[in-house]
């Protein structure tokens, strides 16, 4: 029982919403209610050509979208396909904004153990828990265990058998759309991120590439990372290595872990070869997709 509060307490900080304060780099885009989103077009590749740009967009979830966001969706970026990788009552919480014209694809990433744990939860304990987040962060951050779930909830959604299946399902569905295509999850940042990775390593970017879009969405929350972690650092009766640990899972929750997030492409490397492999292998999107996804969303100019 333990354990599954544990997981939960990791998961609730994961799947939380924090709206972010700051744009993230050339790349954002500038909604009235979809947050952290930014196109992934004019990314450079290692043959030289780049992405096109209003084709591809990341984001947290479409719950707020405003009617002009709405119609910049859909004039701008010609979307037409919108995949979802929260789990069931995620969603249901916060449902994305219906899009004429739009098909919506939902394939939650989470391991289902970590969903399990989080349900396990009563509805009054959840929503107990994030009446104040400041003081969930508080109260967990400076936890062992709590910190060691953090660091391999990366390493737990690359290894989980139907999240790679989910993750392949995207990237044929972006391979195939005919129009534009947004995904996301609640912030945008974990679940999209790898999802951003994955199809960016498959269009063929180098790793430095892969690791600095992830980490874009620090820049999104930076300032409640800067916030909660000063409350951290005030903790004076702690000693200043574990003061330390707790802003490194602080900053896990509110933005993303470079620092776990490259682990854990070490670890892809380490165990199934490569990440080229571990598309080809694990997620099922072949060399001759990856090929005519190239094809598709790349350009020259």
């Amino acid at each position: 029982m333990k354990s599954e509060k544990l997981s939960s307490a990791v998961l609730l900080l994961t799947t939380t919403f924090f709206p972010p304060q700051v744009a993230n780099s050339q790349r954002a885009i500038a909604f009235d209610g979809i947050e952290n989103a930014r196109d992934m077009g004019g990314l450079v590749m290692q043959d030289g050509q780049t992405v096109r740009t209003g084709m591809l967009v990341r984001s947290g979830n479409l719950s707020q979208a405003s009617d002009s966001d709405v119609a910049t969706l859909k004039g701008k970026y010609l979307l037409t396909h919108v995949y979802d990788f929260r789990f069931e009552a995620e969603a249901d919480a916060a449902p994305d904004r219906v899009i004429d014209a739009v098909c919506y694809t939902h394939l939650s990433t989470l391991p289902k153990t970590l969903v399990e744990a989080f349900a396990s939860n009563s509805p009054d304990e959840v929503q107990a828990d994030t009446r104040d987040l400041s003081a969930v962060l508080m109260k967990f951050s400076f936890d062992p265990k709590v910190q060691t779930m953090a660091r391999q909830l990366y390493p737990a959604i690359v290894a989980d058998t139907l999240s790679q299946r989910y993750y392949g399902a995207f990237l044929r569905g972006v391979l195939h759309a005919e129009g534009g295509t947004l995904w996301h999850c609640s912030q945008g940042k974990d679940r999209a991120g790898w999802a951003s990775a994955f199809l960016l390593a498959a269009l063929g970017a180098d790793r430095k590439t892969i690791v600095d879009d992830f980490d874009l969405s620090n820049q999104s929350y930076a300032r409640q990372v800067e916030a909660m972690t000063a409350k951290v650092e005030e903790r004076s009766d702690v000693a200043p290595a574990l003061r330390q640990e707790a802003a490194a899972f602080i900053r896990a929750m509110v933005g993303v872990s470079r620092d776990n997030f490259e682990a854990t492409l070490d670890l892809i490397d380490r165990r199934y070869g490569s990440l080229p492999l571990y598309l080809e292998n694990q997620l099922g999107f072949t060399k001759e997709e990856q090929q005519q996804l190239r094809a598709k969303y790349l350009t020259t100019q």
